[in-house]
C-alpha cells in the first residue's frame, strides 16, 4: 500500500499563489503519469497506490492523455490499456470539491473512490467544509456515498476492517 501525498514540484510558482493551490493537483498528475509511463504499475501489479486530492488533474485529463500518448510514444500501449493501468490507482477525495467529483466519479471505479480529509495538512475548517460539500454531492446514492465514507477502504486495510467489526 503506497500514498502518494504531492509537494511542490520543481518549477516556479505563480506569484502570490502557493504551491498547496494548483501545483500540488499538478504533482499528483505528473506522479500517476511517470509512474504509468515508467512501467511501474505494469511491473508491481499487487501495489495498491492510493493518489490523494482526487488524483489531481488526472481525472479530467485522462482520456486525453490516453488518447494522445500512444501518437508521441511508441513504447505505451494503446488508448484502452492505458486508461485500464491510470484506472488501477486509487483516489482519495481530500479537498475535492463537488466541481471535481463529477470527473473523478465518471473516470474512476467505483470501488477505487475513498474518504479524504487532508489531515492534517488542510485546516480543520477547510476539511471538514470539503466534507460537507462531498456528503451534500446528490449525484451519487446514498450506497455510494457510504462506500467512499468508508467501505471501499476497509478491503485495503484488513486488521482495521477485522477491528471495525
Amino acid at each position: 500500500m503506497v500514498f502518494i501525498h504531492p509537494a511542490k514540484p520543481a518549477i516556479d510558482v505563480l506569484p502570490g499563489m502557493p504551491g498547496p493551490l494548483l501545483d500540488y493537483p499538478f504533482d499528483t498528475t505528473r506522479t500517476a503519469l511517470q509512474l504509468v509511463l515508467n512501467g511501474v504499475i505494469t511491473r508491481y501489479p499487487n501495489v495498491r497506490i492510493i493518489l490523494s486530492h482526487a488524483g489531481g488533474f488526472l481525472p479530467y485529463t485522462a482520456y486525453r492523455f490516453a488518447e494522445l500518448a500512444p501518437g508521441v510514444r511508441n513504447d505505451v500501449p494503446n488508448c484502452d490499456g492505458l486508461l485500464d493501468l491510470l484506472r488501477t490507482f486509487y483516489f482519495d477525495t481530500a479537498l475535492s470539491s463537488p466541481s471535481a467529483l463529477p470527473s473523478l466519479t465518471a473516470f474512476a471505479q467505483p470501488d477505487r473512490v475513498l474518504y479524504g480529509s487532508d489531515f492534517p495538512y488542510a485546516p480543520p475548517s477547510v476539511s471538514t467544509s470539503f466534507t460537507k460539500a462531498q456528503d451534500a454531492y446528490a449525484a451519487l446514492s446514498a450506497d455510494r456515498h457510504a462506500a467512499i465514507n468508508r467501505a471501499n477502504a476497509l478491503p485495503l486495510f484488513p486488521r482495521l476492517a477485522a477491528l471495525a467489526r
